[in-house]
């Protein structure tokens, strides 16, 4: 009963947005080139099932973030841990990150689409850059954390490199690296947004765009929509469950 509530609870401030715009936009006679009617927003989602270009969209908006995340945290993790193990190689490595990781993201698509044409490639490569180094820096920061007298007790028990990685650093650095990718995904699908409104001719950025151009409201109020439930879909229901099940798991906090 304490998860349905807190469900509710969840769900009622939007609850209370869809009623106020079912209400006061047809009161209020607001011109749908301006802000469409509830109702010519569902049609717009009905229609664009029924054809399946609404399923197409989302398909390849999910897909490329995904690649994208995937190929951030093969690289993201090993150099995190590396520059949290080696002073050396933090000192030499942290100034460009730091750099770079303000320019993560849609800073990238002029180049991106140069390097990679319009399409797959040039997107996926923004999706990269906004994970990567939030993921890099959470993983320096977990390393970094864990007590040198843990690592000295490990290597003095016979750990050797492999095991010194798999059963000391990256559980100890787990939390961070999930609390990066959870924070990255963030910055991950506005960067994909804004790059599929450029570079591509399928995704939802792209269907906004395209909107606009024939004044479909209906349907950029549509896309924000959807584009907003598939966030918190996957932050509440894959990303928050992991992130507190590895910070219960580690000790960090404590299970209710």
């Amino acid at each position: 009963m304490r998860h349905w509530f807190s469900a509710l609870w969840f769900c009622a401030p939007f609850a209370v947005l869809l009623v106020l715009w079912a209400v006061l936009i047809p009161y209020f006679d607001v011109n749908p080139r301006l802000f469409p009617h509830l109702d010519s927003v569902v049609q717009a989602g009905l229609d664009g099932i029924k054809d399946g270009t609404l399923i197409r969209h989302i398909g390849a908006s999910l897909l490329r973030v995904s690649v994208g995340t995937v190929l951030a945290l093969v690289f993201a993790i090993p150099l995190g841990v590396a520059m949290g193990v080696s002073p050396a190689v933090s000192g030499f490595l942290t100034p460009p990150l730091r750099f770079f990781s303000v320019l993560a993201g849609i800073a990238w698509i002029p180049l991106a689409s140069l390097w990679f044409g319009y399409g797959f490639g040039a997107i996926t490569f923004i999706i990269f850059n906004a994970v990567f180094f939030i993921v890099t820096y959470n993983t320096l920061l977990g390393v970094s954390t864990i007590p040198l007298q843990v690592r000295n007790a490990a290597a003095s028990l016979g750990a050797g490199h492999w095991a010194m990685l798999t059963e000391v650093l990256l559980p100890g650095a787990l939390p961070n690296i999930v609390t990066g990718i959870r924070t990255g995904l963030g910055f991950a699908w506005r960067g994909l947004i804004a790059a599929e409104m450029i570079a591509t001719n399928v995704g939802l950025g792209y269907m906004l765009f395209v909107a606009r151009d024939f004044y479909k409201t209906e349907v950029i109020v549509l896309g924000m929509i959807v584009i907003g439930v598939l966030w918190l879909l996957l932050d509440r229901l894959v990303l928050a469950p992991i992130e507190r099940a590895t910070s219960e798991r580690w000790g960090l906090v404590q299970r209710a």
